[in-house]
């Protein structure tokens, strides 16, 4: 399953590429991407457990990036 997410208070550029890092070692994500300048996140992952995989990829975030939200819709 492949979604995209809007990012809210990302930064920086090396903080995506920090979190694009951590999301992308997570069992289960087949590709990810976290755009800085468009403020987008693209995860493609199992699709059986993608919801528990999203959970994951927040924290991973939220370790990088504190203030930078993730907009689950």
């Amino acid at each position: 399953m492949k979604k995209v997410f809007q990012l809210v208070d990302l930064d920086c550029a090396n903080c995506a590429r920090k979190m694009e890092e951590a999301i992308a070692r997570l069992d289960g994500v087949e590709q990810v991407s976290v755009n800085f300048l468009t403020q987008k996140m693209t995860l493609t992952a199992d699709d059986a457990r993608f919801d528990s995989i999203l959970k994951q990829a927040v924290k991973a975030c939220k370790k990088v990036e504190p203030d930078c939200e993730i907009i689950l819709k």
